[in-house]
């Protein structure tokens, strides 16, 4: 018995962002089991038709699975390689304010000596000035 591919009824899938595997699958089971009862065929053939329709579904759902598993797994490796790419930035705008913030102290601390040795060298000026004899011209 060979099988005319030609007079079988074809199933065309769309895909589009967001539809529900689930939703569709409901949908081809419904219309499927409601053409096959309305015809007028004897109850081997229906059975075998069924048999078919299901086989059909069986194969349709493996291949919806199988692109909702590569999807996934292309979205958690987008998902990944999107926060290695923010932590790496992170560290990087880290390690700059590190920098920024070790420079600052450094200049705070040049700054803080800087100022003690004027501070100093004024208070050994007045005390040099207070401590010369005083000339009095009587």
């Amino acid at each position: 018995m060979s099988r005319n591919f030609e007079e079988e009824p074809t199933v065309i899938v769309e895909r589009r962002n967001g539809g529900s595997a689930g939703v569709f699958l409901a949908g081809l089971a419904i219309g499927a089991g409601l053409a096959l009862l309305m015809a007028p065929t004897s109850g081997a053939e229906l059975r075998r038709n069924m048999r078919r329709t299901a086989r059909r579904a069986q194969r349709t759902a493996g291949h919806i699975a199988r692109d909702v598993r590569e999807r996934a797994g292309e979205a958690i490796a987008d998902a990944r390689d999107e926060f290695e790419t923010r932590v790496k930035d992170a560290r990087s705008v880290l390690k700059e304010r590190r920098r920024d913030v070790n420079d600052a102290v450094r200049s705070g601390k040049a700054a803080a000596r800087d100022a003690r040795s004027a501070f100093e060298r004024r208070l050994a000026e007045a005390r040099a000035t207070r401590s010369e004899p005083e000339t009095g011209g009587d």
